[in-house]
Parts: structure tokens; C-alpha cells; sequence
């Protein structure tokens, strides 16, 4: 979302409706990361920002122990009960930038749509100095795109949050583009800075269909919105939604997955 300092309480208070609505990532990516990085039993592993813990499940299957760093306290007791068959699981709620790690113990640590809340240098040199020698730093996001096959109704939705979110935010209306390789590009070479080496990425892709109703839970779950006047927030989502119903019923976003890793050297 564009507007991130300040607004990370916001998801915790509508922990259920984001570990419901949010998506989880492709098979693809998470078979990229243990081809990059073979994970098993043996492994220690740190996700950082679990939420609702969309990306957690594939890696805790693989049998590994695995910590999750959460600051929400309604996500970490969403995230207990979600995963409590696996012995293997423990969440500590804080924010990753103030939880301490003993240097060189773990195997990978991974962060999904997630590690853009942690300030840049803080963030890559604790994950360096987590990392075992050889150890793996992944961090991927989703990059939703609205309804590129319906101009008619992104018409509208613009025009709709040039009058509540724009004007609420003070703010003009940005140009919307899809994620580009160029982005997942940079992001990926920004571990170089820190002392990571074996850099690479990968992009993935895919559609979503909600109804109009779908699509205002999800927006519900985005940290700007959360915090828009509730008065303000209840017309803003209704004139949306009579758009969505107004132009056939549902709305397709358009993902693009981008996934960067570094190793340790």
C-alpha cells in the first residue's frame, strides 16, 4: 500500500477478515526457495511479519522449526491456533527490528509482502547476521493490479478515490502501473549493499475474481483504507461497490508475485 509509516497497527484489528481474504502465493515460488534453499527437519527458520500466516504452511510441512515474528498480538493467537499441530512452531510477538537472534543460527529466514514495514538497513543486517554461512534471505510480495480487462470500471474507481481517498489524504491521483521486472530488479540488488551474495529473482502471475462484496472485504483489510474517518470509509466502499454491480457484478485483479533471495556467504 502507499502509505506505510503509522499504519501498521491497522491490520491486527481485522485479523480474521485478512487471514480469510488475503491470498496465499503460487506453488511455483515456494518450490523456487527450496530449490535455491533444500529445507527439512534439520532446519531453523525465521518468518518475518506471519500475519495471518498465508505464506507459513509450505514451510512448516517440510518439518523444519520454524519462528514467526509477529507483532500483532490478534495474529499471533490467529497464527497459535492455525498451526497448532505443529510442534515445531513457536510466534513471538514483537516487531522483528526489536526481537533479538543469536548471530549465525539459522538456515533461511523468509518474509512475505511483509519486510517493506522494517527500516531497510536494520532489517538486512539482522537477517545477515542470523544467517548460518550459506543460509538464505527470501522476501516476496503480491503486487495486485486492478481490472485491466474492464477500463470502464477502473474509470469509475478512480474517479471514486479522487473523491473520498484522494481528498481525504490530500493527496492527487497517482497513475497506476503493474509491478515490472525492473522493480523486483532493484529490490532484489538492495542485499548487496548489505553483504549478500548469489542475488536472483523471479516473477509470477496470476488472476483474482471477487464480487463486489469480496472485493470490500478485501479492501478492508489494507492498512489506508482501515484508517479513513469511518463515516467517510462506509460512502467510500458503497459507491464502490454499486460500480462493481453496476459493470457486471465482479472485478479481476491481476497479480504479479516478484521473489528476490540472497545467501550468505
Amino acid at each position: 500500500m502507499p502509505i506505510r509509516k503509522g499504519l501498521k497497527w491497522t491490520f491486527d484489528t481485522v485479523a480474521s477478515a485478512y487471514e480469510k481474504i488475503r491470498p496465499g502465493y503460487v506453488k511455483e515460488l515456494y518450490q523456487t526457495i527450496f530449490d535455491y534453499l533444500p529445507i527439512d527437519e534439520t532446519s531453523n527458520v525465521v518468518e518475518v511479519g506471519s500475519g495471518g500466516g498465508q505464506a507459513t504452511g509450505p514451510f512448516l510441512m517440510t518439518g523444519c522449526r520454524l519462528t514467526a515474528v509477529e507483532c500483532g498480538k490478534h495474529f499471533s493467537e490467529l497464527l497459535k491456533d492455525k498451526w497448532r499441530e505443529y510442534p515445531n512452531f513457536s510466534v513471538i510477538t514483537n516487531k522483528f527490528e526489536d526481537t533479538t537472534f543469536a548471530d549465525n543460527t539459522f538456515d533461511l529466514v523468509f518474509s512475505a509482502t511483509a519486510f517493506h514495514w522494517v527500516p531497510e538497513q536494520i532489517g538486512y543486517e539482522k537477517v545477515y547476521s542470523m544467517l548460518k554461512k550459506g543460509g538464505a534471505f527470501a522476501r516476496f510480495a503480491n503486487h495486485p493490479y486492478r481490472d485491466k480487462g474492464n477500463p470502464a470500471l477502473s474509470r469509475e474507481i478512480d474517479e471514486i478515490y479522487d473523491h473520498y481517498y484522494n481528498k481525504y489524504y490530500n493527496r492527487k491521483r497517482t497513475i497506476q502501473s503493474e509491478y515490472t521486472e525492473q522493480q523486483a530488479k532493484e529490490l532484489a540488488m538492495i542485499a548487496d549493499k548489505y553483504g549478500f551474495s548469489d542475488i536472483c529473482y523471479k516473477l509470477f502471475y496470476r488472476k483474482r475474481v471477487f464480487t463486489a462484496n469480496e472485493y470490500l472485504t478485501l479492501l478492508g483489510t489494507y492498512s489506508d483504507h482501515i484508517a479513513i474517518e469511518e463515516k467517510i470509509r462506509t460512502e467510500f466502499f458503497m459507491k464502490i461497490e454499486e460500480a462493481i454491480n453496476k459493470h457486471g457484478g465482479i472485478i479481476t485483479i491481476y497479480d504479479t508475485i516478484d521473489l528476490q533471495m540472497a545467501r550468505k556467504c
